[in-house]
Parts: C-alpha cells; sequence; structure tokens
C-alpha cells in the first residue's frame, strides 16, 4: 500500500519523470499535488500498471488532485545539458507550473537541486512508495506516450508507437538504416557495437 504522503499538514508534491533512458524525444516530468484523503486501490508505480489502466488513472489523478502540471525538456536540450540535469530541470518546470505552490516536494529518485528555497526530501524507487509520486509518474508517461504515439505518424520506421523511443532491435535497426531524425539524442549511444561497425 503507497503511503499518502511524508509530511503530514503541509502541500506536498510527488515529482517524477518519463523518457530518461530514450533514444529519441523529449524528458516529460510530472508534479502532482493530493488531497490528504485521496484514496485509490489501482494507484501504483506506471512501470507496474497496464497502459489501460494508466490512462484510466490518469482521468481520476486530473479530475481530483488539488493541482498537477507537466514539464517538458527536449532533445537538444538534453544533449547540451545531459540528461540527468534535463531530468531535473524538468521536474522544476512542472513544479513551477502548479497552481498551487507547494510547501514540500517529494523527488523520485536521489538527485535534484533545490528550487525556489521549496524544501525536498529524494526517494529511491518513489513511485512504488508515495502515492503523489506515483500519480507524477503516470502523468508523465501517459503524456509522453502521447508525445511520442504523434510523432511516429511522421517517422514510423523506427515503431515509435510501440517503444516509445526506448533502445528496441528495431529503433536500432531503423536508426542503421535510415539514420537519425530531428528527434534523436545525439549525445546517446545510438547504436549497439555490431551496428556501428555496419553504420560506419
Amino acid at each position: 500500500m503507497l503511503k499518502p504522503f511524508l509530511n503530514k499538514n503541509i502541500i506536498e508534491a510527488g515529482c517524477d519523470e518519463a523518457g530518461r533512458g530514450c533514444l529519441a524525444g523529449p524528458v516529460y516530468a510530472a508534479a502532482v499535488i493530493l488531497p490528504s484523503n485521496f484514496k485509490n486501490e489501482l494507484l501504483n508505480d506506471s512501470k507496474k500498471l497496464s497502459e489501460k489502466n494508466r490512462y484510466k488513472l490518469r482521468e481520476i489523478i486530473i479530475n481530483e488532485s488539488i493541482a498537477w502540471a507537466i514539464g517538458i525538456v527536449d532533445n537538444n536540450e538534453i544533449d547540451k545539458i545531459n540528461i540527468l540535469n534535463a531530468s531535473i530541470k524538468a521536474m522544476q518546470i512542472a513544479v513551477d507550473n502548479l497552481k498551487v505552490k507547494p510547501e514540500h516536494l517529494l523527488i523520485d529518485g536521489n538527485r535534484f537541486k533545490k528550487h525556489k528555497n521549496i524544501p525536498h526530501t529524494c526517494v529511491i524507487k518513489g513511485d512504488g512508495k508515495y502515492m503523489s509520486i506515483a500519480a507524477a509518474s503516470i502523468l508523465a508517461k501517459t503524456f509522453r506516450d502521447d508525445y511520442m504515439i504523434k510523432i511516429h505518424e511522421q517517422y514510423n520506421v523506427y515503431d515509435w508507437k510501440k517503444n516509445k523511443g526506448y533502445p528496441t532491435k528495431i529503433h536500432r535497426k531503423a536508426i542503421s538504416e535510415y539514420g537519425i531524425t530531428e528527434f534523436h539524442r545525439k549525445s546517446f549511444k545510438l547504436l549497439d557495437k555490431q551496428m556501428s561497425i555496419n553504420f560506419g
């Protein structure tokens, strides 16, 4: 069972990102403030949920949260500032976009930079421990998936509709055959060693 909060009686926002390990597309983050009495048996880390349940929960989170917001950092900026800094920046943007200012941030993972003097706590695997982080993981994942499905129509050979930009065999094979797009992260290892010999 996920915990409802870390600190009682303060406005606490959970933050998480999606798309960190992808070869293409932006990194998305979400920040969510849930009511103290929020309950949902289905709520969990987005990676442990079916696609159908993620989208079902997204509607519940949007409708029942006190506030929610998304932050996006594109692949060009990822290449400039690296994926860790881009993930942190996306979470900070999401926090800034909240309509209600949080008094504390619960961050999934072990790295974050102090933001606007809001105290924060990093929680490793926090999306499986706290409701607000799990809710943020669901929003970040589903909104990013929507974006990758949209750009799949433009570049369907990379199979982004299915792999969402992650390094699958089909994705890497397409890179070796067709090269890269404006959505690929050039600072990432886009091909494995065998393919890079052919790619040459």
